[in-house]
């Protein structure tokens, strides 16, 4: 337990730094490197961390992503979803799609060259990695640049619809569950502390919103409220894929990197799903 509270804190104190810079090159290289260390945990899932040119194309695709849209934004005039947010700079998306393509192609010419040794599913694992948790840990970088005045602000509320729900399951699970959510996949996880995540998020989401843009209206703070609850459905999704992945693979934790607690993968396992949730209704719906 100790080992686990004292790199806990560690992990807190490093999120906290690189919040602090934010508005730097800081956040990108930060971002980078935790995709870097995801793509080798869940490489070596599959056993293709050992595989260089594998290791390198999916490396370079996933380091890559965070500087190409934190360099390509633009400030169109007019409103996106009530609020004034920067778009992407449309040669980004060719610029993305171009790097993640050269890699694709660089993984399927060593599996062509190495096709006894290779089976297809862990290619096509790799490729899904690839274009999964660059993009999805991006969204760090996106969210926080969409808004000069907000984003910080945006990015943390994003980072805690995983975290939150994670907390508020765990202490109703603990006080109250009974009924067994996927026993199989996750024995700990209740039903009872499900709908305590999910209620929990809720309400921090109203709370936080109503009192940062200073709203009281009914529909502002319902909106928190769905887009709380709405993370919170989705952490858990990610959760409990991460973790059906690891049974089926025979792994218990992803990785060493945070003692007591695994590797990024098992502590970021739901944020790759809930960052890009919070991204889209905040850019469609903006923060009414």
């Amino acid at each position: 337990m100790r080992t686990r509270i004292i790199s806990g804190a560690v992990g807190v104190v490093i999120l906290v730094a690189v919040l602090f810079f934010h508005n730097t090159i800081v956040l990108p290289m930060a971002v980078a490197v935790m995709i870097a260390v995801m793509l080798f945990e869940l490489l070596r899932a599959v056993k293709l961390e050992r595989n260089f040119p594998i290791f390198m194309a999916s490396g370079i695709c996933g380091v890559s992503m965070p500087f190409i849209y934190d360099k390509y934004y633009d400030y169109p005039e007019g409103i996106i979803g009530g609020a004034d947010i920067p778009m992407i700079n449309g040669s980004v998306t060719r610029i993305a799609f171009g790097v993640t393509l050269l890699a694709t192609f660089a993984i399927f010419v060593t599996w062509l060259g190495n096709h006894r040794k290779i089976r297809y599913e862990q290619v096509f694992f790799a490729l899904a990695v690839m274009i999964l948790v660059p993009q999805a840990m991006s969204t760090m970088v996106r969210i926080e640049r969409m808004d000069s005045d907000d984003g910080l602000f945006l990015l943390v509320m994003g980072l805690c619809g995983a975290w939150i729900a994670d907390t508020g399951a765990y202490f109703t699970g603990v006080a109250i569950g009974k009924h067994k959510l996927c026993p199989e996949i996750s024995p700990k996880k209740t039903i009872e502390g499900f709908v305590g995540g999910i209620v929990t998020t809720g309400i921090v989401y109203a709370i936080a919103f109503a009192v940062y843009y200073h709203r009281t209206s009914f529909s502002g703070i319902a909106f928190a409220f769905i887009l709380g609850a709405v993370c919170a459905v989705i952490g858990t999704v990610g959760d409990l894929s991460a973790s059906m992945v690891k049974r089926q693979i025979g792994f218990k934790d992803y990785g060493k990197i945070m003692p007591g607690h695994g590797g990024l993968m098992d502590r970021f396992d739901s944020v790759i799903f809930v960052l890009p949730t919070f991204y889209i209704f905040i850019s469609i719906i903006g923060t009414e």
